[in-house]
């Protein structure tokens, strides 16, 4: 528990420093930036389970050989599988605890988070228009306004250079944020409008102006986030996915969501299997740790490639097969006398 607070604390910071942005570039009060961070601890948990298992048993058991008490227990007549046993159980909790995360609570949480992180970056809470100033909304937008009170805006002017070939300048009495599902929107009355494109020069007054930002992100890939889809809608819409892409990066969440889990107990069986049959030979004892380590890296490395290579469910039958029949072996030569 304490290495998985730790490494969970270390893995937060690093979030909080990689979306420091939200806090620079778009004035978010502290909290709701603390907030959205948060939200991704499930998820970081998640991740980082299986090596948390892996780093807790090889210490534990690893202490045990050295103080020559696996030497003592297996002289008084216990057997491999029941010295590991408190460690297989302990995984096989973690298993289940692990299962549970990532089918519900990993869901909600990323829904929330990437929520909370378009309302900060395109919704009214995170824009803080300053008086008498400009305010660089995004490359190419800037919008300035004399007097501000909530969403209602006095004297505005916003400058659109986004799009080279259609340049706008917009200057208006008055003016309001709306917020839309697309992202923000101003509304202005009164005013003048000057367009530099393809056709020239244009300029002409009008009584009132809607307007969108367009501040949201526009590639529909980069919108598409399976960590935040519920598990059995995943499952349900991956035979209806027609996108090769989603339908790819679908199946790739299905197996980590339902397999990933079981490589708690994968890698609590290798570290015991390895440690304990090595203390047997006493002369290469010492060398259990280092062999645990490669072995989990080797079956993580195999792990990660074939279930980032599934292409279809049948793949994905494949895969759970294959990880299933690996524990039932590993459980065949524990059990081997």
């Amino acid at each position: 528990m304490m290495l998985l607070l730790i490494l969970t604390g270390l893995a937060w910071m690093m979030q909080i420093m990689s979306l420091m942005k939200f806090l620079i570039n778009y004035g978010v009060n502290f909290s709701s930036f603390l907030y959205m961070t948060a939200l991704m601890i499930p998820f970081i948990v998640s991740i980082i389970v299986p090596f948390v298992t892996f780093i807790s048993v090889i210490f534990i058991y690893n202490k045990m050989i050295s103080e020559n008490e696996i030497t003592v227990m297996m002289a008084s007549g216990l057997s491999p599988w029941q010295i590991a046993k408190p460690a297989i159980s302990l995984a096989m909790i973690l298993t289940i605890c692990h299962l549970a995360l990532n089918i519900w609570v990993v869901p909600i949480s990323q829904s929330k988070f990437y929520s909370t992180q378009w309302d900060l970056r395109y919704g009214l809470a995170h824009l803080k228009l300053q008086e008498g100033a400009f305010t660089k909304m995004t490359d190419g937008l800037v919008v300035y306004v004399d007097k501000v009170a909530n969403q209602d805006l006095n004297h505005v002017m916003l400058s659109d250079a986004r799009d080279p070939e259609n340049e706008m300048l917009i200057f208006a009495e008055r003016g309001k944020l709306v917020s839309t599902i697309h992202g923000l929107s101003i509304v202005t009355d009164n005013g003048s409008l000057q367009m530099n494109g393809k056709t020239g020069f244009t300029t002409g007054t009008f009584d009132s102006f809607d307007m969108d930002l367009n501040l949201s992100d526009t590639d529909a890939d980069a919108s598409f986030r399976v960590r935040r889809i519920p598990t059995f809608t995943l499952l349900k819409n991956v035979i209806n996915q027609q996108n090769v892409r989603r339908h790819h990066l679908t199946l790739i969440e299905i197996c980590t969501r339902l397999i990933n889990p079981f490589m708690n107990l994968i890698l609590a069986i290798v570290c015991t299997l390895i440690l304990l049959k090595t203390s047997l030979l006493r002369r290469r004892a010492s060398f259990a740790p280092a062999m645990s380590v490669v072995a989990m890296g080797t079956i993580m490395a195999t792990y990660m490639s074939l279930s980032n290579s599934v292409n279809s469910l049948t793949d994905v039958g494949l895969l759970a097969c294959g990880v299933f029949g690996f524990l039932f072996i590993l459980f065949g030569l524990f059990l081997k006398k």
